[in-house]
């Protein structure tokens, strides 16, 4: 059942399916969460709302199938649109053997029960570097499913990569994996823009960025966003002016022109 969908910390308990609202989908969004136990994620970002938990809680489609249902249906007896079913949850979720499962199960539901909502994986583009993962995602996107991609383009540098991701994967394979995608399937951009231990991207760091997000094929739109949920690690990672927001959405609209480029503070 949708309590408040403020609320999305119900995915740290063990939930498989919960409801947030999400200012970048601009409503509902129902979340699937394939790491019910613990955070799985080869990204360590220091702005991730996810908080230390662990339990015993174990994912299985019949149940997120059921969970999944019981919110679809709650949200259309109270007439509250639903923006998208949105794969993101505790983790990578690329990167979960359930995904492809999951992911199939969910667009059913979609076609059953609410047509109207997009489903969207959410990624850091670290399964990517799979050639089998980024398969699947591409038949997703590209197939009658429709499955909408946002694509966590953070750094256009590999220190920044550093500060902002702190992965162990380099970040040339992972470049290397978002270009491979984009070359084959549509995608939307998101860039988180946030200062970690006082520091901010640097000139060179947003030079670069545009320089590899204005290279890639088939982008449908970009998403700049900033830090407004709070994290484990705070202060570690703080918000930057809407002003610098805008100031790299500006850049970026002068090099992708019609793509749109959307800022959310």
């Amino acid at each position: 059942m949708i309590g408040s969908i403020e609320n999305h910390r119900s995915r740290e308990a063990g939930s498989l399916v919960y409801p947030v609202y999400s200012r970048r989908s601009g409503g509902l969004s129902i979340g699937i969460n394939l790491f019910p136990a613990e955070k799985v994620c080869p990204f360590n970002c220091p702005y991730c709302e996810v908080f230390p938990f662990h339990n015993d809680a174990g994912f299985s489609i019949k149940e997120m199938e059921k969970e999944l249902v019981v919110i679809v249906e709650d949200a259309k007896s109270r007439n509250i649109p639903i923006r998208d079913i949105c794969f993101s949850g505790n983790g990578e979720p690329t990167i979960s053997p359930d995904f492809p499962d999951a992911l199939g199960a969910a667009a059913w539901i979609r076609n059953e029960k609410a047509y109207e909502a997009s489903i969207v994986v959410i990624t850091s583009g670290a399964g990517l570097i799979d050639s089998a993962r980024s398969d699947v995602l591409v038949q997703a996107a590209t197939g009658p499913d429709s499955v909408h991609v946002w694509l966590k383009v953070d750094a256009g540098t590999e220190e920044w990569y550093r500060v902002i991701n702190r992965s162990a994967i380099p970040f040339a394979d992972v470049c290397a994996g978002i270009r491979d995608f984009c070359a084959r399937a549509p995608a939307v951009v998101q860039t988180m823009l946030c200062a970690v231990d006082a520091q901010i991207p640097s000139e060179q760091e947003s030079e670069s960025w545009v320089k590899l997000v204005s290279g890639l094929d088939h982008i449908e739109a970009i998403q700049i966003y900033g830090k407004c949920r709070p994290a484990p690690e705070d202060p570690c990672a703080e918000p930057v002016p809407l002003s610098f927001l805008e100031a790299r959405a500006e850049r970026i609209r002068k090099q992708i022109a019609p793509v749109p480029v959307f800022v959310f503070f």
